[in-house]
C-alpha cells in the first residue's frame, strides 16, 4: 500500500495499542468510578481517558499518520481534509454499557485509506471477544486475546478463525425468507427501527427474530453471520463504525446510507454518519 508500513504492521501496532489500553479500563471497571457529561451529554469516565491516551500514544509513537479519536483534541477539518491515512479511533465505545457493566463495550481503532477503513479491530475486553480486518487478509474473529496480549505472537492471524461469506440477504417480495434476524442497539432502539422491522417482516418475512447488543459487536455479529441486518437511525460519529466496517467489508457485506445506498465514507468535515443498514 502507498501508506509506507504495510497492513500486516499497522494490524500489530493497532493489537499492541489495544492490548496496553484494555487492562486500564478493566482496572476502572472493576471497582468505583464517576460518569461524568461531555459537551453532547454523552457520558464519559476515567476510563474513556486513560484508554484515549495509551492508544494515542502508542499509535504516534509507531506510525506517522494523523489521528481522530473521540476522546482527542478536535483537528479542524483545514488540516485533516487532504490526509491519505489516518487513524479513527474510540478508545471506549459504548460508556452507556460500561456503565451498566454489561460487558458491552468495544475498543475500536481503524485505519483508513483515502475514505474507506481498510483495517479494523473490534476488542471487548469483558467477553474477551477479538474481531480484526484487512483489506489483504479478510475478516477474523478471536476468542482469549488477554492471553495473548502481553506477547502478541506473529501468527496471531493463524490462531483466529477466519469469517468467511455466507449468501447475501436478498430482500425480495416474490420469496419471503422463513426468519429474518435484526440486530439492534442495547441503548438505542427507536421507533424508526420499530416501523423498519415491522415493514421488512409485512415484506421480506415469514418470521423476524430481534436480537440486542451494545457497541460496534453490532456489525460485527452481522459480518459474523450471527444476525442477517443492523440498521442504525440516528447519529453515530465515524470512530463509532470505521473499524466494524472494516470487518464488515473482509466478509464482502457492506455498510450503506440509508436514503442514498451508498457505502460509508470517513473523513468528512462534520464527522457524523447518516442512519446506515450493515447486511
Amino acid at each position: 500500500m502507498s501508506s509506507g508500513l504495510s497492513l500486516d504492521s499497522l494490524l500489530f501496532i493497532a493489537l499492541r495499542a489495544a492490548a496496553k489500553a484494555f487492562p486500564e479500563i478493566l482496572s476502572v471497571y472493576n471497582g468505583p468510578f464517576s460518569v461524568h457529561s461531555k459537551d453532547d451529554l454523552s457520558p464519559i469516565t476515567e476510563a474513556d481517558r486513560r484508554s484515549n491516551k495509551i492508544i494515542v500514544d502508542e499509535l504516534s509513537r509507531h506510525s506517522p499518520y494523523g489521528i481522530i479519536s473521540e476522546e482527542g483534541r478536535n483537528t479542524p477539518f483545514a488540516d485533516r481534509r487532504n490526509w491519505e491515512h489516518f487513524w479513527l479511533v474510540d478508545p471506549l465505545d459504548g460508556t452507556k454499557e460500561f456503565v451498566k457493566r454489561n460487558g458491552e463495550f468495544t475498543i475500536n481503532i481503524a485505519f483508513v485509506e483515502g475514505r474507506t477503513p481498510v483495517l479494523g479491530i473490534v476488542y471487548a475486553p469483558v467477553l474477551d471477544l477479538l474481531y480484526f480486518a484487512g483489506d489483504d487478509i479478510g475478516s477474523y474473529k478471536l476468542e482469549g486475546f488477554s492471553d495473548l496480549a502481553a506477547e502478541m505472537p506473529a501468527d496471531l492471524v493463524g490462531r483466529a478463525t477466519k469469517l468467511t461469506p455466507k449468501a447475501p440477504l436478498v430482500l425480495d417480495e416474490e420469496k419471503k425468507h422463513k426468519k429474518i434476524t435484526v440486530i439492534g442497539s442495547r441503548s438505542h432502539i427507536s421507533q424508526d427501527f420499530d416501523d423498519y422491522v415491522q415493514e421488512l417482516e409485512q415484506r421480506y418475512a415469514e418470521q423476524i427474530e430481534i436480537t440486542t447488543i451494545g457497541s460496534a459487536l453490532k456489525p460485527c455479529y452481522v459480518a459474523e453471520g450471527k444476525a442477517d441486518i443492523y440498521p442504525r437511525f440516528g447519529p453515530t460519529m465515524e470512530w463509532d463504525t470505521a473499524a466494524s466496517h472494516a470487518v464488515v467489508r473482509g466478509v464482502g457485506k457492506r455498510m450503506t446510507a440509508y436514503d442514498s445506498g451508498a457505502e460509508l465514507i470517513y473523513n468528512k468535515e462534520v464527522l457524523v454518519n447518516p442512519s446506515f443498514l450493515v447486511y
